[in-house]
């Protein structure tokens, strides 16, 4: 089981490498997603554990990739969803910063209304360079983030030349080897089939 921060974000990185070699990281969080971690863990133990799931969320240089975690491993498995920068600056919202944990909302695509995501203190400084990179800046009091929702130019890294994320795959299909893949982007709204594991084959 994967414990060591360092551990994590390099499984992370390798397993999106994977499906697109020409991206890199820029932030990565782990985030258990329902109510706070204080009433799942403690009021309602095992019972408030079956309410939770675990996502590992990155910011890239192109995309937003949501990939499953698992419990037991503490690894990431399935990619669940890949989120362009544009419709993901749209999608976070209320951002709180605290002492042991943080959290934000998320909509993620074809749910109903956003997803609370709870980070841990262990993963504030890089939910600080999430949300930062992705809203364009730090905070300027503790909590409070900025809540533009467009870049400001010149503020973000210039993404490496490189061909786009696969399409969505049809069940039990895998993206094609690397440099294989299709010149033109993805439709928006196309993601990932949840429950596919481009990782394996």
């Amino acid at each position: 089981m994967a414990i060591v921060k360092s551990t994590i974000q390099q499984q992370v990185t390798d397993a999106i490498a994977a499906i697109e070699p020409n991206d890199r990281p820029v932030a990565i969080i782990q985030t258990i997603t329902g109510p706070s971690p204080w009433l799942t863990n403690g009021v309602l133990g095992l019972i408030g554990q079956l309410m939770v799931k675990y996502y590992f969320v990155t910011l890239t240089h192109r995309v937003v990739v949501i990939h499953r975690t698992s419990r037991i491993s503490n690894r990431p498995q399935e990619v669940l969803y890949v989120i362009p920068l544009e419709q993901a600056r749209a999608s976070i919202s209320d951002v709180r910063r605290n002492t042991l944990w943080s959290s934000l909302r998320f909509q993620l695509p074809n749910e109903p209304k956003p997803t609370r995501m709870n980070i841990h203190r262990i993963w504030r400084a890089e939910m600080d360079a999430f949300v930062g990179g992705l809203l364009g800046g730090a905070p300027g009091v503790p909590g409070q983030y900025p809540q533009v929702q467009a870049p400001v130019p010149g503020q973000y890294p210039a993404a490496p030349p490189a061909a786009p994320y696969p399409p969505q795959q049809p069940a039990g299909q895998y993206p094609p080897a690397p440099g294989q893949y299709p010149q033109a982007p993805p439709a928006p709204g196309q993601y990932p089939a949840p429950g596919a594991n481009p990782y394996q084959g």
